[in-house]
C-alpha cells in the first residue's frame, strides 16, 4: 500500500511528532512508527481515527485521490458497507468464491464482511478499491459521492 508518504506529511503539517499521534489513537510509538513506514500495516479502525484527526479521506491517505476531504463525510458504516460490497460484487458479475480468490482469502470473510460481523480489512479495502477503482470512503459508508475515483 502507499499510505506511508501520505501519513508522514499529515503528520509533519501539523509539526507533531509520533508520538503525539500515537497517543491520539492509543498506542505505542514504535507501533505508529511501524505503520508510518508500513512495516505493519494499520488497521481500519486506527486509519478510521487518522483521517478523523486530520480531516481527511481514506481515499486521500491511500493517493487515490488528492482532495482531502469529502463533503458530509461520516463515520464507517457497517449497514451501508455491507450493502455497497455485494452491490459491488453484483455490479462486476463476480461471487464472494471470486472475490475471495482475488484477495487470496476465504470466502467466509467475504460472507462476514457482507453480513456486517467485520469491517473489511485495511489491506483488502485497498486492493478492492484499487481493482475496482471504488471510492474507500464510499465502500465504507462515510460518504456517498464519489463512488468510483479516476
Amino acid at each position: 500500500m502507499l499510505y506511508n508518504e501520505r501519513l508522514t506529511e499529515l503528520r509533519e503539517n501539523k509539526n507533531k511528532k509520533q508520538y503525539e499521534i500515537a497517543d491520539v489513537i492509543g498506542i505505542y510509538k514504535g507501533v505508529y512508527n511501524e505503520y508510518e513506514r508500513e512495516y505493519i500495516i494499520i488497521p481500519i479502525k486506527h486509519l478510521s481515527t487518522l483521517c478523523n484527526y486530520f480531516n481527511v479521506s481514506i481515499d486521500y491517505i491511500f493517493s487515490f485521490s488528492d482532495i482531502p476531504n469529502y463533503k458530509n463525510a461520516k463515520s464507517i458504516n457497517k449497514e451501508i458497507s455491507k450493502k455497497r460490497l455485494k452491490e459491488l460484487r453484483k455490479d462486476n458479475k463476480i461471487t464472494q468464491e471470486q472475490l475471495a480468490k482475488q484477495l487470496n482469502i476465504s470466502r467466509t470473510t467475504i460472507t462476514e464482511y457482507e453480513r456486517g460481523t467485520n469491517i473489511i480489512a485495511t489491506p483488502f479495502l485497498y486492493e478492492i478499491c484499487k481493482t475496482y477503482l471504488i471510492s474507500a470512503d464510499y465502500l465504507l459508508g462515510k460518504t456517498d459521492s464519489p463512488k468510483y475515483y479516476k
